[in-house]
């Protein structure tokens, strides 16, 4: 499984971008735009093709899954803690998490969670450097939930995390800081098919 995460700020075509990474294959998309407000929000989502909306994962704005039929909702850890998702159980919810322990310890409400960062941070610059988590990934001991591992991920380390205890991985800054994401994107997805 392949997961891409938007990045916070708006990119030059990213919603033309977006419509082509579906038609190649892409599983999921997490939209994660902490400054857009509610109407921005809706013309963002409005502006990829309806056919791909159940593939979309809100970060925020949660007020918008029923006019976007979108199904599916992201809690950060300080959501998680303060139970927040508890009012949509008719949805499917993933979060974050930054160490092993926390992951298995995780209930099987969560569809999956992300893991990070693995390797150093593409798109912020100096996290993430001294981080032992692909080394805690063998720790894994929760199967309920799956595991996607995120942070520093692109074409020439995936296939590191993948031979790991992980259900699939999520890209952000190797796609949004090419000039050619779809690119990126085809490379990583063939590592994640010739598995």
């Amino acid at each position: 499984m392949i997961i891409i995460i938007t990045p916070e700020k708006i990119v030059p075509n990213e919603t033309e971008v977006i419509n082509e990474l579906f038609q190649e294959g892409l599983d999921l998309l997490h939209i994660r735009k902490p400054f857009m407000n509610l109407e921005e929000m809706k013309n963002f989502i409005q502006k990829i093709n309806s056919e791909f909306h159940h593939r979309l994962v809100l970060h925020s704005h949660y007020d918008l899954t029923e006019r976007c039929n979108i199904s599916r909702l992201h809690f950060r850890e300080i959501n998680r803690q303060n139970e927040l998702y508890k009012s949509f159980t008719d949805k499917t919810i993933s979060t974050s998490v930054h160490d092993i322990e926390t992951f298995n310890e995780l209930s099987e409400n969560w569809e999956y969670a992300f893991i990070s960062p693995v390797f150093p941070s593409i798109s912020k610059k100096g996290y993430g450097k001294d981080s032992e988590i692909l080394n805690d990934i063998k720790k894994r001991d929760n199967s309920n939930v799956k595991l996607i591992a995120l942070g520093g991920i692109h074409k020439n380390n995936i296939n590191e995390v993948l031979n790991d205890n992980v259900d699939g991985v999520a890209l952000l800054g190797a796609v949004w800081e090419s000039d050619q994401p779809l690119n990126v994107y085809r490379k990583c997805r063939q590592h994640v098919l010739s598995l």
